[in-house]
């Protein structure tokens, strides 16, 4: 095992994770014990024909057996069960002051806010600050330091954090998502030695992050039953099946990944999405298709901010609740010359639209871009001009200008006046209402 991992980065790295942040939230601000209390999030009933919950507490998705995304209809009555609505920005609030505390331990460079729940902080470098201000002249361990955050974090907020700690941050990521989050201190700490212990016995891929549904199914065709099989197989054979996931599968298996927190690291992500539940549902073709094209350009807008461009594209439409056509909807994707512009991206999905929809009456798109590489060597368009794409990205560009300095609503499409949800979402916080916490 030494041979294997004598040149891999050992770093002292934790990854926290609020625990159901949006949920526990609510219930500190409402002098509820988080842990103790039943308390779903739920968003605004138009949206969802009753409302859809965002986040449960830990309490009750055990009484209840719910989850997150569960409609309200699905939820059964409890007189103790509480409803929230979403207040996106004063989770925001929350989430700068739980970052704040982190930084008493780690510089800017060592902190990396991962999502509104979770934190990447590699303290490695602050290991001895940390001891001479909070070890009382004493040596501490990984853990004693995770407990300390911990309770910091508790005093202040009333949130109840869980802590993975590794090696690197892949390693950390597994420890907290496998052993933390149900251990009795809500720690768990993993090294390179403890891989074949804690990671190799697992059957359930899809339970290990970075490692979805449809990923666990094409390993289990190649005879792939668990992460021992995974670490212990062929990695050129995955390469050949996989590409380059492939090679980061196998990297995973064995725990190894050489990112550093102080490069941002980010989760070895190959698409970005958009999803939307719509506030009614829709059955009229020329609406359902704005609304496609408005989640189009948001993916492309968003392309375009991260320098980044897509080589396929993917549209889903599921159906409403009272579908009269015996179809649950469609998902399918088609590859496209790499791009970032508003115009091939949404095409493709026009395309796909025409092709796949039988007259549903629809209630949830999802649109995602594929295959993302870094932007800058983009292949030509045989079938568009060079002084073509230069129009459309300089009209792109320009719309991104305008919408960052004055909001979305500053310049849009007029279908959108008609079908589309564009505007409805203006003032939302991640599709979801802002509060009037602050702002």
């Amino acid at each position: 095992m030494i041979d294997v991992y004598q040149n891999e980065p050992r770093r002292a790295i934790f990854v926290i994770d609020s625990k159901s942040f949006y949920a526990s939230v609510e219930c500190v601000a409402c002098n509820k014990h988080p842990l103790q209390t039943m308390l779903v999030v739920m968003s605004q009933q138009e949206n969802t024909n009753g409302g859809l919950v965002l986040a449960a507490s830990p309490l009750a998705k055990k009484v209840l057996g719910i989850s997150n995304v569960t409609r309200r209809r699905d939820v059964p009555y409890h007189p103790d069960l509480l409803i929230a609505e979403p207040r996106m920005n004063y989770y925001i609030q929350k989430n700068q002051e739980i970052n704040d505390i982190y930084r008493q331990f780690v510089a800017d460079e060592d902190l990396h806010i991962y999502s509104i729940d979770e934190s990447i902080l590699d303290i490695t470098d602050s290991y001895q600050y940390i001891i001479s201000k909070f070890g009382n002249g004493h040596n501490l361990t990984l853990q004693q330091i995770a407990r300390i955050i911990q309770k910091k974090v508790k005093q202040k907020t009333g949130i109840y954090t869980s802590v993975g700690i590794g090696d690197n941050p892949a390693m950390a990521k597994l420890a907290l998502d496998l052993t933390a989050k149900h251990d009795h201190n809500l720690i768990g700490e993993w090294h390179y030695e403890t891989i074949p212990q804690f990671l190799w016995p697992i059957e359930k891929l899809s339970d290990v992050w970075h490692i979805g549904s449809r990923t666990a199914k094409k390993l289990n065709r190649l005879g792939i039953f668990s992460m021992r099989d995974l670490a212990l197989h062929n990695p050129y054979h995955l390469i050949e099946k996989f590409g380059v996931i492939g090679s980061e599968l196998y990297a995973l298996a064995w725990g190894i990944d050489r990112s550093l927190v102080r490069k941002k690291y980010h989760a070895k992500s190959h698409s970005l999405s958009n999803s939307q539940v719509l506030p009614r549902d829709y059955d009229n073709p020329t609406e359902i298709a704005v609304i496609i094209r408005e989640i189009g350009e948001q993916i492309a807008s968003r392309l375009r901010s991260k320098n980044l461009i897509a080589h396929q594209i993917s549209l889903g439409l599921g159906v409403g609740y009272h579908n009269p056509i015996n179809s649950q909807g469609f998902h399918a994707q088609v590859t496209i010359t790499p791009t970032n512009l508003n115009y091939p991206i949404t095409q493709a999905l026009h395309q796909l639209f025409i092709a796949h929809y039988q007259g549903e009456v629809i209630r949830h798109i999802a649109v995602s871009a594929d295959g993302l590489e870094p932007a800058g060597d983009e292949q030509l368009d045989l079938f568009v001009s060079p002084d073509d794409l230069v129009k459309q990205r300089q009209l792109d560009t320009t719309i991104d200008v305008i919408r960052k300095k004055f909001g979305i609503d500053a310049i849009f499409k007029s279908s959108s006046l008609a079908g589309g949800t564009m505007l409805d979402r203006v003032g939302l916080v991640g599709g979801h209402n802002g509060g009037n916490a602050y702002g």
